[in-house]
């Protein structure tokens, strides 16, 4: 994955060429061929040995004309402007896998071609590739067992080579560079540019890609990055980072507002890629949150080695960036995150999600509008208790207001830390961004600031499903939505309960007011407060439905329907598929109860105080006393919890979180 200069190895004779000097090979050839016409057969398969071509032969007919034009076109390997092409791990050893990662901002179709090191046409290959749409459109591919000596990958398109890098690939492993203790953290060795911005957000597609009708779902965050078929940094440095049998791996334990710090911040670490992070406050009722101090990576490291050092500056992260971080005012230049124009290129896998009430999500994916489904945009969120699962963005996940003066809500990408001219690292600010000498990232703008909830939802709406949805095909999904919504709740629920049972069922302190959203401890690890009002908000979506169809006729393929008409057909749907669909949750006696969707909106008013882990599961799902449901109930919180609950209920009924 180094960008310098690279050479070439020579298979069978142990020659070692710059590419200046395979250029002038293949010009002696040509010369040759052309003075020497009898032995012309010969001599072109000598040379061809040579420079590699014959290797060639091992590849698919039309693959194998496409990588021969390709290479012939002047000798040369380097990586192209349209596409880059990553390897890991960083140092590759014989016997051990290479995974490749290509990525381009236009290219979207080709092949990844392989030419392996030896003499013989049978190592050269078409490896089996996954690929995703973007941008960042990405090609992902794997070496199971590579050989030592010097691999040549190409992304291979028509008659040309997008782009071209040689993989060194060692016979023995060395002492990996790293494993000693340094001046820094780690170094900032290279820039974020756009082959960097494309490779993070490639990254990020991968390690949380599953089919869409699959749920996705890890507790902590470290389960993923130790999937070597999910992370492709995983064991990148050599160092044995990821590897759980290694007591000193890096463990990732990120909650919501961690989550994108994390994934940044490990990213970073491993490319050798400038990180930094501000203090901020949690803002007020009058004015979004402000930060101050600024750290980066090129910080003195505290421990006795390299990977200490690193979990050590990780948890500094993890304990001084907070929800506030990502609420700051979308024209504030003194933040970690800017604001980014709501259009397809920006909204790219690794650009976060900012509600106004706190809850950060990461974009990871965009699944495509086809004539048989609508579009998706896939995001994942942290919980606190570092659960991570993964979202359809609408709008009960995704919360949109700009009423409120305490936070500068939408979709924010991180601000680019680049190397000043005194040579510290520094964040630029708003205006340099995307602009002059950065062409590598999104503009900001602080358009999202201008909309209403309901600009906001229509523009997302007509990027996620340009073509226009069928309302009953809207209906469906938004459904589908509320339907995963609960069975999410379902495991916070019962992670609550898993507590109080291996801690002998302790009363769980209750905060203050507004501090119910945001506290530390048992309280915000399994108390549901946000997580109960996004609910509530996603049911009222639900049951709004059919009324928006009129209102917003521009989202829905109507065909020559009324949108008066079309609402009474959504209505009448609704009435049919809430008693069909819903969830089972078990009791306190482990028995299991269904739950439809018509059963939860009917207990709306119940769910208005169902957030506490002090109370029994079954009152947690909104059961009434005295009901067959409720009689395997064991455990109720304190009375004086219950009466300020009873209290705070008219935000949940508003659905509005109070100012702090």
């Amino acid at each position: 994955m180094h960008r310098q200069r690279q050479t070439m190895s020579i298979p069978g004779n142990g020659l070692l060429l710059l590419h200046d000097e395979v250029e002038l090979l293949y010009q002696r050839k040509r010369t040759l061929i052309r003075l020497v016409s009898p032995i012309r057969p010969v001599l072109l398969i000598g040379l061809s040995l040579l420079i590699g071509l014959s290797l060639l032969s091992a590849v698919p007919v039309q693959a194998r004309d496409k990588a021969a034009k390709a290479a012939a076109a002047g000798g040369a390997c380097q990586e192209g402007d349209a596409a880059a092409i990553w390897w890991s791990p960083r140092v590759p050893v014989a016997g051990g896998a290479v995974a490749l990662l290509a990525t381009s901002d236009s290219v979207s179709d080709g092949e990844l071609v392989v030419v392996g090191p030896g003499a013989t046409a049978a190592t050269a290959s078409k490896p089996t590739v996954v690929r995703r749409s973007g941008p960042p459109f990405s090609l992902a591919a794997t070496i199971p067992a590579a050989a030592a000596g010097t691999y040549q990958v190409s992304w291979v398109k028509g008659d040309r080579a997008l782009s071209c890098r040689r993989i060194d690939v060692a016979a023995r492993a060395k002492k990996p560079e790293g494993a000693a203790q340094s001046r820094f953290v780690w170094e900032a060795r290279r820039p974020w540019d756009r082959a960097t911005e494309n490779l993070y957000s490639a990254w990020i597609e991968q390690l949380f890609d599953a089919p869409v009708d699959k749920s996705l779902d890890y507790r902590p965050l470290h389960q993923a990055l130790r999937e070597p078929g999910r992370n492709f940094l995983y064991g990148y440095l050599g160092l044995d980072e990821d590897d759980p049998k290694n007591k000193n791996a890096i463990p990732a334990t990120p909650d919501c507002a961690d989550l994108p710090y994390y994934l940044r911040a490990y990213f970073s670490w491993k490319l050798g890629l400038p990180f930094g992070f501000r203090d901020c406050d949690r803002g007020t009722e009058a004015r979004p949150p402000r930060c101050n101090t600024f750290a980066t990576n090129e910080q003195a490291p505290e421990g006795k080695d390299h990977l200490t050092s690193v979990k050590r500056f990780f948890r500094q992260v993890m304990n001084r960036v907070q929800s506030g971080s990502a609420r700051t005012a979308l024209g504030d230049d003194e933040t970690d995150y800017y604001p980014v124009k709501l259009e397809r290129k920006a909204l790219r896998p690794g650009v976060i999600y900012a509600d106004p009430y706190g809850h950060i999500m990461v974009v990871v994916k965009w699944i495509e509008q086809t004539a048989a489904r609508g579009g998706l945009l896939l995001a994942v969120d942290g919980q606190p208790d570092t659960s991570i699962g993964r979202k359809r963005f609408w709008e009960g996940t995704f919360l949109f207001t700009n009423e409120s003066k305490s936070a500068g809500p939408g979709f924010k990408a991180f601000r680019p830390v680049m190397r000043g001219a005194d040579g510290t690292l520094a964040p630029l600010p708003n205006p340099a961004i995307g602009t002059g000498g950065d062409a590598g990232h999104s503009v900001a703008t602080t358009e999202q600031g201008s909309l209403t909830g309901e600009a906001f939802y229509a523009r997302m709406g007509r990027l996620i499903n340009p073509e226009g949805l069928d309302a009953v095909a809207a209906y469906n999904e938004t459904l589908d939505a509320l339907v995963e919504q609960m069975q999410v709740r379902i495991g916070s629920v019962d992670n609550g309960e898993k507590y109080m049972r291996e801690n002998s069922n302790p009363v769980v302190p209750m905060p203050e007011g507004a501090k119910i959203f945001e506290t530390t401890g048992p309280w915000e690890d399994y108390a549901t407060p946000s997580r109960d009002m996004r609910l509530i908000i996603a049911m009222n979506v639900l049951s709004a439905l059919p009324e928006r169809v009129v209102r917003h006729p521009e989202l829905y393929v109507l065909g020559k329907r009324k949108p008066e008409a079309v609402r009474g057909e959504v209505e009448k749907l609704h009435r049919e598929k809430i008693g069909q669909r819903g969830i089972e949750y078990r009791r306190s006696d482990g028995s299991s109860w269904k739950l439809t969707v018509s059963d939860l909106l009917g207990r709306k008013t119940e769910l208005e105080m169902a957030y506490n882990p002090n109370d029994c599961v079954e009152v947690r799902w909104g059961a009434k006393e005295g009901t067959p449901e409720f009689a395997t109930c064991k455990r109720r919180a304190p009375e004086d919890q219950k009466a300020r609950m009873g209290e705070y209920r008219t935000w949940f009924r508003e659905a509005k979180r109070p100012p702090r």
